[in-house]
């Protein structure tokens, strides 16, 4: 098979995707109600981020161009604010400030539709990523220099 064709194991086709949505039975009572997977989606992002609330808030008003404070963050993300949900217009932006288009997938995937991320939301996890393994290698360095000081002191 050449390199084009080949899938990775376990990796579906464009066409097997739409096919699985195609058979996908019609949702029974409650199955569409997303709303503690949705905010554990939202506070899982949030903590992946580089950015403190302050700052995820502070850009998410910039690009609404609307007051977004740390504490709208908070109560959308507490489990005890049964009734603060997370308002889907704000949805575009937080997933620009965070870098990731999960909450985006997650509604859709419900919706019986699915997200493919663009070019540049592409490169923003590529860019992630590389930061990750940077910042992993920096702290590998760091474990070996200790472990040669300790085992030098034997």
């Amino acid at each position: 098979m050449a390199k084009s064709q080949q899938k990775i194991v376990g990796q579906m086709s464009i066409f097997d995707l739409l096919a699985t949505f195609q058979n996908s039975p019609d949702p029974g009572p409650g199955e569409l109600n997303i709303q503690s997977h949705f905010q554990g989606i939202i506070t899982q992002c949030i903590k992946r981020c580089p950015l403190s609330r302050w700052q995820i808030a502070g850009k998410m008003s910039e690009l609404l161009n609307q007051e977004i404070s740390k504490y709208m963050l908070d109560s959308w993300t507490a489990e005890s604010k049964e009734y603060h949900r997370f308002p889907a217009e704000y949805l575009p932006a937080f997933c620009a400030v965070v870098g990731s288009f999960e909450p985006l997938r997650i509604l859709a995937e419900k919706a019986n539709v699915f997200v493919v991320p663009g070019p540049e939301a592409l490169r923003g996890e590529i860019k992630r990523l590389e930061e990750d393994i940077k910042r992993l290698q920096q702290e590998k360095r760091k474990r070996q220099t200790f472990l040669r000081e300790v085992e030098g002191d034997r």
